[in-house]
C-alpha cells in the first residue's frame, strides 16, 4: 500500500485527462499555482491559461490582478500562502534565493512543486552551487514533505510567445525522485506546448543547471539570442 503523499501524486496523476469537450488538452480537475510573474512565470501562465484551473501570486497583486485580466476567464489571483494553499502542483517561478525562502512553507508537504531556477550568479558569469548538489535538491531539503521536480530551466521565457506549434519539438528535461511527481509534471510540459524529456531523479538537476547555464552563455554572451534551446539529436547507427 502507498504511503499518504504517494497516493497524492498517484491520484493527480490520474486526474490528467483528455477533455471530453475539446481536442486541447487540459487538467481540468488541477489547480496549477505559479508563484512569481516574471518573463517566465507569465509565458507559463499564457501557455497554462484556460487548460487548467490557474491561480497567479506575486509581491505586485495589482499587476498581477492586470495580467490575469489579459488572459482567458476563470484564472485567479490570490497572496503567496493563499495561492500554495489551494494548488495540487506549486511552481516556483523565482530566483534561486527567493525559490529557497519559498520553499519553508509548510503548506507544500504533500504537494508537487516545480522548480525552474538556475542558481546564477548576480552577474550571470556561472552557478553560485553546482556538482555536487543543485538548486532543486536544495529545495526537496528545504521542503522535505514536498515532491520537487526540476523543468524549464534550460528555455528562454521568449519561447512562450512563440505558437505552440514552434515548440511542441523542443524538449523540456523533466528530473525527480517521485515517479508519479514526475509524470505529473511531464504532462504540464506537454500542455504548456513543449516535449518532456525524462533525465531521472532529482540529482540529475547537477547536470541540467550548468546546461541552463550554458544556454545562457550561448543566449546571451555569445550572441546567440534567446530563440534557441538545447536539444539531443539521435543519429542512426
Amino acid at each position: 500500500m502507498f504511503a499518504p503523499d504517494k497516493q497524492f501524486s498517484l491520484e493527480l496523476a490520474r486526474r490528467i485527462l483528455w477533455s471530453s469537450h475539446s481536442t486541447r488538452r487540459r487538467l481540468p480537475m488541477t489547480t496549477i499555482a505559479i508563484i512569481g510573474l516574471g518573463n517566465m512565470g507569465k509565458g507559463l501562465a499564457k501557455r497554462l491559461a484556460g487548460r487548467s484551473n490557474l491561480v497567479l501570486a506575486s509581491r505586485d497583486k495589482a499587476a498581477a490582478t492586470a495580467f490575469a485580466a489579459t488572459l482567458p476567464a476563470g484564472v485567479t489571483v490570490l497572496d503567496q500562502d493563499a495561492a500554495i494553499a489551494k494548488a495540487d502542483i506549486v511552481v516556483l517561478a523565482l530566483p534561486y534565493a527567493a525559490a529557497l525562502e519559498a520553499a519553508a512553507n509548510p503548506a507544500l508537504a504533500g504537494k508537487v512543486v516545480l522548480d525552474i531556477s538556475n542558481p546564477v550568479k548576480a552577474d550571470f558569469s556561472g552557478l553560485t552551487i553546482g556538482h555536487t548538489t543543485s538548486a532543486s535538491e536544495e529545495l526537496q531539503a528545504a521542503a522535505p514533505g514536498a515532491k520537487v521536480v526540476k523543468a524549464f530551466n534550460t528555455i528562454f521565457a521568449s519561447l512562450f510567445d512563440l505558437p505552440a506549434t514552434q515548440t511542441a519539438a523542443i524538449p523540456v528535461f523533466v528530473a525527480g525522485n517521485d515517479e508519479a511527481a514526475t509524470a505529473v509534471v511531464a504532462e504540464v510540459v506537454t500542455l504548456a506546448g513543449f516535449a518532456a524529456e525524462q533525465t531521472g531523479s532529482l540529482d540529475a538537476a547537477r547536470l541540467l543547471e550548468p546546461l541552463g547555464m550554458l544556454n545562457i552563455r550561448f543566449g546571451y554572451g555569445l550572441g546567440h539570442g534567446t530563440g534557441i534551446a538545447p536539444a539531443w539529436t539521435k543519429l542512426a547507427a
